[in-house]
């Protein structure tokens, strides 16, 4: 079976698909992943096929407007004040993925929720697609409103809720789409429902995100997919202060840009040294800066988490999805301070588990923050996060959404 894998964002939208291509490949299957340029070596020294698609998306990020939203975002607000500058990236987009896709010959796509063009890709080449998401809000449910909105609960309109998330492309990307479909695939202008999905999969685990009872058997909770580091070592500098002393606290936001890394990182560090406790600075996409000089934190550009959060005793993190994961995973508890997107949905899970705190970035004093790394110290909280991350160690994420996979491809032929 040939399959097409799209994906688009950052790299906690594009680390899991690699590890569910390696599952499918090692199924026998031919596996194709399309993302941004920027993980063409990360996708190759996997022994992955590639196809490159425009990394303009991912380096607005980095821009002065994108900088700017992130900062005044909440949410997904900071999404919406960037659509200007997306819309005109998008054609050059869907023109790199049909190319990828029309070379591959696939049998069946799955693809990312960003990935918005593969439905129609799919419809043109008369083949299955499974929507491969890392976070819930694609099928509709009572049971809580779309993580793309900042409420816990919005009681009659949780299902509104999601079905207004999963129009959003279409509402904001359908003229655009509709000329596309016409003038780059030869089809009508709108999408028949001659080739529907073949199913959806969500990439996270049930003991952190219950499964709805109004879901179908064409919905999938699958587990984590993780992409585990077999050979990495920490390089000396980092082993020697984790021998140096008590287990660190590990401080990442990941690929979030600098907003302003200086007081970000001062606040960090003074809120360590008041605990008594040590640290290590992930500097990243930018949030932090290597630029200080405090004996009880150390910096690295970045590093593994599945090999790396093992040795820490806690995590500070931006709540991307990855992250959540992997340091939930470590069975550690967590601080986080969601920048935008699906990151407060699941600060807000995490604070639901009872395994961490959820602080607001834009506020965050040397106070909150103290105050909350003391937090992090309780008993009941470190039993509840090993508790979660022993369930979450026993399942098999990867494993189960390749069987969903080919059960889906198998209904077809």
């Amino acid at each position: 079976m040939r399959v097409a894998i799209h994906t688009l964002g950052t790299r906690g939208d594009v680390q899991p698909y690699i590890a569910l291509a390696l599952g499918l490949i090692e199924r026998g299957h031919r596996v194709q992943l399309a993302a941004p340029v920027q993980f063409e070596s990360m996708v190759l020294d996997h022994g992955i096929a590639f196809a490159s698609l425009p990394g303009e998306f991912l380096a607005l990020l980095d821009t002065p407007e994108g900088k700017a939203a992130i900062a005044g975002g909440k949410g997904f607000s900071a999404g919406f004040k960037l659509l200007k500058y997306a819309r005109p990236m998008m054609r050059t987009l869907f023109d790199a993925e049909w190319k990828a896709a029309r070379a591959f010959t696939p049998d069946i796509f799955v693809h990312h929720p960003k990935a918005i063009a593969v439905p129609h890709m799919a419809e043109a080449l008369q083949c299955p697609f499974i929507l491969a998401s890392p976070l819930p809000g694609f099928t509709p449910t009572a049971a809580f409103p779309s993580p793309m909105l900042p409420f816990k609960d919005l009681g009659w309109f949780n299902r509104t809720s999601h079905i207004a998330a999963i129009r959003g492309a279409e509402l904001l990307f359908g003229t655009l789409l509709s000329t596309w479909r016409v003038g780059q695939l030869g089809l009508a202008q709108r999408r028949t429902p001659a080739i529907a999905s073949s199913g959806t999969l969500y990439a996270y685990s049930r003991h952190v995100v219950p499964v709805p009872p109004d879901w179908g058997s064409d919905v999938l909770v699958s587990g984590y997919w993780f992409l585990d580091s077999k050979n990495w070592r920490p390089p000396d500098d980092l082993a020697a202060f984790l021998a140096e002393g008590e287990p660190p606290v590990y401080v990442g936001f990941g690929s979030m840009p600098g907003v302003d890394p200086g007081r970000m990182t001062a606040t960090v560090i003074e809120a360590l040294g008041r605990q008594g406790k040590r640290g290590i600075l992930a500097v990243g996409g930018g949030a932090l800066t290597a630029e200080h000089k405090s004996r009880h934190v150390h910096v690295v550009r970045d590093a593994p988490h599945d090999r790396l959060l093992r040795e820490v005793s806690a995590v500070i993190h931006h709540g991307g999805a990855g992250t959540t994961a992997a340091a939930l995973r470590a069975g550690k508890p967590m601080i986080i301070c969601p920048f935008f997107g699906d990151q407060p949905f699941w600060a807000r899970r995490i604070t639901d588990l009872g395994v961490g705190l959820s602080l607001d970035r834009r506020a965050l004093t040397v106070e909150s923050l103290t105050d909350a790394i003391a937090a992090m110290d309780d008993p009941l909280m470190r039993r509840q996060a090993d508790a979660v991350g022993a369930r979450i160690r026993d399942e098999n994420g990867v494993a189960t959404a390749v069987g969903f996979i080919e059960a889906a491809a198998n209904k077809l032929h």
